[in-house]
């Protein structure tokens, strides 16, 4: 691993003084020649470096026993072994840089990658790494390095997404402080930060930390809120972690361990471990690259034992995910070199001038050149379009493999499962990524799936994921001192410190109800002479000094404060309501009328006149209590009308239609005079109560003076968002105020009304009967706790408030501070609204239309009679006028239907009789010149 850093710049600073390269002589080379030179730069003796070492060499191994991927070309590969050093990494890459070497695997570590990637960058050498995996490095300032495995930055893609998936907020990370895990670890804050999540503590580790130095981080992480542990670091450091935080009991239940791909690594290089090793990882969560189970894998798998005997004296060596990308990697640089050769590319070098005037010393600077096909040769890399034991192999435009996706292992008894996947297409799921790509990209919160996990602790119930801090440090929680309405807030007699008051009792029963203890002190907030400003209250829970952990009172939640902090549910409803005074209202001769407005009573009048017409219509030409003089059937209309308002019409109907339209309109009559009879006695019987103000309109429309509770959001609510000048706005303090400011009324120096949420007038008004409140409640809100952003302890308390209400123990603190009963109400209310048009237009509009339905019947009916009478009439020699028809019609329908008929009935049997005797005169005729034809026949004259 990494030693001495100052050296590593140092020697990073030295070369980079050669400045950039210009090309001097050049050594030429075929274009296909006999063997290509690659540098490998990795410490040999590690899990990475030895299983990629393998992998490497099999690798070099099948290109050049292929001719037909380099065309007789072989590699020729040299492995320098860094020892763990970064410093030897860099002084290796260095020397190869003087063997006209045309690309470098390696190197193993992301700190040495950024310092051997400037070097790179002067000689124009690919760097080839398939186990430097800082997301830094993929950057626009290092053109060749090249990552042939997956970036971290979708590993860290993956815990987020796992955080989120778990519904938890915060996480702690352990990193080892150098490019590696900084990196890494502010790749994991931007992963979170787009699902609204953060890292709540970073505890960083030097990479030589003793165990007393790990000791002391994770007596650091234990004493935070966040249960949510990830850990980045190498397999060299990670067991030496885990093994102390199992020391420290921070492997037990409550506890979550996400580590990066470290872990994997050990378990798939070093399998199988002890019993005491796999105990110590037992419900540790972790990662490894998911690379498809192909036919090629499969293969390489099966040979894998068999090349750990050709090149390594490790003879159980595991194969890891980077002994596949290993493999792969000198696959690329087989295939890009092809691409290379095949675009006309010759190996040559050319020396900088610069570092030829470096002599004198033993670094041979000057023996450095410049791969004069570098640039091209990275080119044919980076346009790579393969398929390899690790899957498809193509680049992305920022340098990253395509389709980046992890396996989610979850170590269990002496082994691991796998426990769903994760890949940048559609997220988690519990299927294989590949068969994901075939359907549409699905991120919606029902399709994020994992299997079950077995948490530390050998439970399988998801851990909160925080507890309160155990540091010795109680809640600091701001409490509004107010001057009135103390029966909400208010200090406890003889104790500065403590608080009583509905809305303390509602927060303690809640917080009796957590699993946890949380140890707290109240700190008042407001001198107790006026009432302090929640907002500001709320503002200092945000702060950085921290001057509060949370707030508790009577605290509205509202817009702006919900920007501010975070709120519980709300305990107690309260929107803003507008209070008036109010006066009896007496009745008088003609309460009778104020049932109903004018408009009803207007519409109602009406339709007794049409209903009364329309059924004078459809019985007159049947029934003899509709007939007779103009004035008698006039009288009868209006009185059959009137009459079924009491149901006490005389007058039968006979026909159909008629005796139709009478029952929809006493189904009318008879709502409306329940209605009426039901509105009448409420206004007879209870005491009215009446004020000019009817609610929030009437305010908002006429400039009288409106009170409010000073300090209180309704200030700004009724400029802001009703438009009301702040002129007519007047603070109130006390309830008192309240009520001598109501008494006086504008002509006094008083308000016309008052304005302030529900909870504060129902006290209000419990003591005080001669104001009541106007109108309709005009916004919705309630109280809640206020907490920091993303504070557990908020969800955790909305859930307990939410038991309260459910066991009923809410109700039972309301009433025991909130219920009085000095003033009742009963048998007293604001004067009801009359009754209206609109309530009953439905009832109005059905017997209208069935009126209308049956003066159409009628009508078409009368026009079918009147056709077929007026047909059987004579045919005058000339023709009628369409006014003496109309007459004719008119006094058609005004004629008895029973005379109508008996009418034409009579002339049906004249015209019968007529007819017959027509057929008889007929009949003899035809007989008597039968007779005399006869005679003729047989005459004797004739015959001779």
């Amino acid at each position: 691993m990494q030693t001495s850093t100052g050296m590593v710049w140092l020697v990073a600073l030295l070369v980079l003084q050669s400045g950039s390269g210009l090309f001097g002589a050049s050594t030429n080379a075929s274009a296909r020649p006999e063997f290509v030179n690659v540098g490998g730069v990795f410490s040999v003796n590690t899990l990475i470096g030895s299983v990629a070492k393998v992998a490497v060499l099999a690798a070099v191994e099948d290109v050049n026993s292929d001719p037909s991927v380099l065309g007789g070309t072989k590699l020729k590969v040299m492995i320098h072994d860094t020892n763990y050093s970064g410093f030897l990494g860099i002084v290796e890459a260095l020397q190869f840089m003087e063997s006209d070497t045309v690309a470098i695997i390696g190197p193993q570590t992301s700190v040495t990658a950024h310092v051997i990637s400037h070097i790179a960058n002067e000689l124009q050498v690919p760097l080839l790494s398939f186990s430097a995996t800082d997301p830094t490095l993929a950057s626009l300032q290092f053109p060749y390095f090249i990552r042939t495995a997956q970036n971290d930055l979708f590993q860290m893609a993956t815990i987020a997404a796992m955080v989120e998936f778990y519904g938890w907020r915060e996480v702690t990370a352990i990193y080892v402080d150098d490019d590696h895990g900084r990196n890494g670890i502010a790749a994991l804050a931007d992963k979170l930060a787009e699902h609204r999540c953060k890292i709540s503590f970073k505890a960083p580790m030097s990479l030589d930390a003793t165990q007393d130095d790990v000791t002391d981080v994770l007596v650091k992480v234990a004493l935070m809120e966040s249960r949510i542990i990830v850990l980045h670091t190498y397999s060299s450091r990670g067991p030496q972690v885990l093994k102390v935080a199992q020391s420290l009991g921070m492997m037990g239940n409550g506890y979550v361990w996400i580590t990066t791909n470290w872990l994997s690594t050990i378990l798939e290089s070093s399998s199988p471990l002890s019993s005491e090793d796999m105990q110590m990882y037992e419900g540790v969560l972790s990662l490894t690259p998911y690379t498809p189970d192909t036919e090629l894998k499969r293969k390489f798998v099966s040979r894998w034992s068999n090349l750990t005997r050709t090149f390594s004296t490790n003879k159980t060596l595991g194969l890891s995910s980077y002994g596949l990308y290993a493999y792969d990697t000198v696959w690329i640089l087989a295939r890009a070199l092809d691409t290379f050769f095949n675009q006309g590319g010759v190996i040559s070098f050319s020396n900088d001038s610069r570092l030829t005037g470096l002599k004198g010393g033993n670094l041979h600077l000057d023996a450095m050149s410049i791969f004069n096909g570098g640039k091209l040769l990275r080119e044919s890399i980076l346009q790579v379009n393969a398929t390899g034991i690790t899957g498809p192999i193509q680049f992305t435009p920022d340098k990253n493999l395509i389709h980046p996706a992890f396996e989610i292992i979850n170590v269990a008894g002496n082994g691991y499962r796998r426990i769903g996947y994760w890949s940048n297409y559609s997220g988690l799921s519990v299927v294989p990524p590949e068969m994901l790509y075939t359907r549409p990209p699905n991120r919606s919160s029902a399709s994020q799936q994992l299997y079950p996990v077995i948490w530390p602790g050998e439970t399988t119930q998801k851990p909160r994921g925080w507890v309160f801090p155990d540091n010795g440090r109680h809640l600091k929680i701001g409490v509004p001192y107010r001057a009135s309405y103390r029966e909400f807030v208010s200090p406890a007699e003889g104790q500065p410190d403590m608080f009583t008051g509905y809305c303390i009792e509602v927060f303690i029963a809640a917080l009796n109800l957590l699993p946890y203890a949380v140890p707290y002190k109240f700190i008042p907030f407001g001198d107790g002479h006026s009432n302090p400003s929640a907002t500001e209250l709320v503002r200092l829970i945000t702060t950085g000094v921290s001057t509060f952990d949370a707030a508790v009172g009577d605290i509205a939640i509202t817009t702006n404060r919900t920007k501010m902090a975070d709120f519980t549910q709300p305990y107690i409803e309260s929107g803003l309501v507008v209070v008036a005074p109010v006066r009896k209202q007496d009745s008088n001769a003609w309460a009778f009328l104020k049932p109903f407005t004018w408009k009803l009573w207007c519409v109602t009048a009406f339709f007794f006149l049409i209903v009364g017409s329309v059924v004078w219509i459809l019985e007159h030409r049947l029934n003899n209590d509709f007939r007779g003089p103009l004035r008698r059937q006039i009288i009868t209309m209006l009185w059959f009308s009137f009459s079924t308002w009491f149901f006490a019409h005389r007058e039968n109907t006979v026909s159909v239609l008629g005796r139709l339209v009478l029952i929809i309109w006493l189904f009318v009559v008879l709502i409306i005079n329940s209605s009426y009879t039901a509105s009448l006695t409420s206004i007879l019987t209870v005491q009215q109560l009446s004020s000019p103000i009817k609610g929030i309109e009437t305010l908002v429309s006429n400039n009288d003076p409106i009170g409010y509770q000073k300090e209180s959001f309704v200030r700004s609510y009724l400029i802001e968002e009703l438009g009301i000048h702040e002129s007519r706005l007047v603070p109130l303090i006390m309830p008192e105020d309240y009520a001598k400011a109501l008494r006086d009324g504008p002509s006094k120096g008083g308000v016309a009304a008052v304005i302030d949420e529900r909870a504060y007038i129902e006290l209000f008004l419990s003591t005080r009967c001669e104001f009541s409140i106007v109108g309709q409640e005009f916004t919705k809100n309630g109280w809640g706790f206020a907490f920091p952003r993303d504070s557990p302890l908020a969800v955790d308390m909305s859930t307990a408030i939410l038991k309260l209400s459910e066991n009923g123990d809410l109700q039972r603190i309301h009433d025991k501070w909130l219920m009085r009963s000095a003033c009742t109400s009963q048998g007293t209310k604001l004067a009801l609204d009359r009754l209206h048009l609109k309530s009953f237009w439905g009832l109005f509009v059905l017997c209208g239309s069935a009126c209308f339905l049956a003066l159409i019947i009628y009508f078409l009916r009368m026009v079918r009679q009147f056709g077929r009478h007026y047909s059987e009439e004579p045919e005058s020699s000339t023709s009628s006028s369409r006014m003496s028809r109309l007459r004719t019609f008119l006094s058609f329908i005004d004629e008895k239907e029973e005379v109508v008929k008996s009418r034409s009935k009579r002339r049906q049997m004249e015209e019968a009789s007529n007819r017959s005797n027509d057929e008889e005169g007929s009949v003899n005729g035809t007989k008597k010149r039968h007779i005399e034809y006869s005679s003729n026949d047989f005459n004797p004259a004739n015959q001779a």
